[in-house]
């Protein structure tokens, strides 16, 4: 492995760290500022791991970054959009798209 990956790997294991323990921030929060969430880096986890050959069932690979299952972590501390949010969502969505 290249310092180049290597960095990019702690990174991105500091990134999902720093998620797990920022439960207050919601995804749909995420989605508004940066265009991606959770659910994204999950998939994108898994879009990585098939080009390796490796099957990654969705909820699987979402939980690696969730730290628990997905349908826990959302019992546990997803809320309920308020309309301002949704609002945002949806300007967002139509800027970038």
């Amino acid at each position: 492995m290249d310092n180049e990956t290597e960095l990019e790997a702690a990174v991105f294991r500091r990134l999902v760290k720093h998620l797990r323990e920022h439960t207050d921030v919601q995804n749909i929060d995420l989605m508004i500022a940066g265009g991606f969430c959770r659910n994204c880096l999950g998939d994108w986890y898994r879009e990585a791991a098939a080009e390796k050959g490796i099957v990654l069932e969705k909820d699987q690979a979402r939980g690696l970054i969730y730290g628990m299952a997905p349908a826990e972590w959302k019992k546990k501390h997803q809320k309920d959009a308020t309309p301002e949010q949704l609002a945002a969502f949806e300007q967002a969505h139509k800027t970038h798209s």
